[in-house]
């Protein structure tokens, strides 16, 4: 298993064609952010790209929006081979493909197959990886390099099959551009409604059941049974699948006043400016593109200690860590952050310095131009 090379690379590498990326997502969430943004990192440095992406996704309207070629293809499911045929099409011209989603490995590694054109997998998710024919023709058979964006990730590979020699480990990098603030931390706390001496806590999440938000909920019912909440406030911006049901029980919980649902926002830097933490207690994660935002923004991270987020958050340094699905942990260290202005301060500040511990743009761009030129080299 390796990590490749942060040492600059002064020359692109030589291509037949341009890198094709390929995300079946119709939706728009942390990993395609990070799609974008070593699309545009990589455009800066002179490289040609295209997108596929499903019809009508969000990928396909922003790639175009910005610039870039884009192929859309249905990818509906792992048995579409339709769909594979026409990624083959599109990839007889291609230098590499560049497969970002589980469905694109499978899909995209037929494709590549039948148009002789060299594969990297990005694996995103903490997930098993489970055995079996698909995972040993997409990563083992088709992939000449599979990149892990967390230790975690590279260690669910290994673990289903994948040579320690393939992966890379490639942290997931901080737009700078979606913590940039359009208004001040005054006038953004005074449009949410809060108070001066309020400590507001910020998630942004897609809600489903694997962010923990129900947790977070308990945990902060737990504290309001110990008259432990005054001066507290908890924002949760984000849509999904679990949106009644968290709003039914902050309700239940008689977290009413506390708790203020914002919906799907796209004011992240805003957000961040005016929270004083931000909280993401995940049941698993790869990564965590929102938590990685907080950082960078100088906001002290309540995480979980899972994946890759309890590898990038250094418990006591940026954040503090407690164990997934532990509300009483959660409650404490929501209660420390609290009442601990100079705690919010030290960890704060140390955000941006672990944000420059391999998680910039350019150290993003500059691995995957060294994996590349290995791939294409093969």
């Amino acid at each position: 298993m390796t990590t490749a090379s942060p040492t600059p690379t002064t020359t692109p590498p030589r291509l037949r064609g341009p890198i094709v990326h390929v995300d079946t997502e119709h939706g728009f969430s942390g990993g395609e952010v990070q799609v974008f943004l070593l699309m545009e990192g990589l455009r800066r440095r002179g490289i040609a790209q295209s997108l596929v992406a499903p019809k009508g996704s969000e990928s396909a309207r922003l790639a175009r929006e910005r610039g870039f070629e884009v192929h859309e293809i249905a990818m509906r499911n792992s048995f579409d081979l339709v769909s594979a045929w026409r990624l083959a099409r599109v990839f007889q011209t291609a230098g590499i493909a560049h497969l970002h989603t589980g469905r694109a490995a499978w899909l995209g590694s037929l494709g590549a197959h039948f148009a002789r054109c060299p594969v990297v997998i990005t694996r995103r998710m903490d997930r098993k990886v489970k055995r079996g024919f698909r995972t040993w023709f997409a990563y083992q058979k088709s992939a000449r390099a599979v990149v892990a964006i967390s230790p975690a990730v590279a260690h669910c590979l290994q673990a289903g099959g994948v040579p320690r020699e393939r992966i890379a480990i490639v942290w997931e990098a901080l737009d700078d551009e979606r913590i940039a603030t359009t208004r001040s931390r005054t006038a953004m706390r005074a449009e949410l409604g809060l108070a001066d001496h309020t400590v507001a806590l910020l998630v942004l999440a897609v809600l489903t059941h694997r962010k923990g938000v129900d947790v977070l909920l308990r945990a902060l019912g737990s504290l309001r049974q110990r008259g432990a909440t005054d001066g507290l406030a908890l924002l949760i911006g984000g849509d999904g699948p679990e949106l009644l049901p968290l709003q039914q029980l902050a309700r239940d919980l008689g977290l009413g006043d506390l708790v203020r649902f914002l919906g799907r926002r796209t004011d992240a830097g805003d957000l961040l400016l005016a929270c004083d933490a931000f909280v993401l207690p995940s049941r698993a994660e790869g990564l965590g593109v929102a938590a990685l935002e907080a950082l960078g923004a100088g906001r002290p991270v309540i995480a979980s200690k899972v994946g890759g987020l309890g590898e990038m958050v250094q418990h006591e340094q940026c954040g503090l860590l407690v164990p997934a699905e532990d509300i009483v942990a959660l409650a404490a260290a929501i209660d420390r952050i609290h009442r601990d202005e100079g705690l919010r301060q030290r960890l704060g500040a140390g955000g941006p310095l672990r944000i420059d511990q391999g998680f910039r743009l350019e150290q993003l761009v500059e691995r995957h131009l060294a994996i590349y030129a290995a791939a294409a080299a093969v």
